[in-house]
């Protein structure tokens, strides 16, 4: 699994080139960037989302109940840190 470093890149990378094949003038984050006003919209983040699925293997928001979502890029990384699967365990 990946360490919190490599997560971050993995997750400005998929933010970026969503936001360059959407041709959004701003394509270059910073992790203090309010998620929202990056250039992705909820379907963006969405999309975002789904492609790290497929790259990371787990999807945070899947069974997520609570009621506060990650504001800034950074909150969104460590949100995919802290629900990340451990390895050996088995839910029932």
């Amino acid at each position: 699994m990946a360490d919190h470093e490599e997560l971050q890149i993995v997750i400005l990378e998929e933010i970026t080139a969503y936001l360059t094949e959407e041709g959004r003038e701003r394509t270059v984050l910073d992790l203090d960037d309010r998620v929202i006003e990056s250039g992705l919209d909820s379907l963006g983040l969405a999309v975002v989302v789904t492609r790290l699925e497929d790259r990371l293997g787990y999807d945070p928001f899947g069974d997520y109940a609570g009621d506060a979502y990650p504001q800034t890029v950074r909150e969104l990384v460590t949100f995919y840190q802290e629900r990340r699967p451990v390895a050996g365990r088995q839910d029932h």
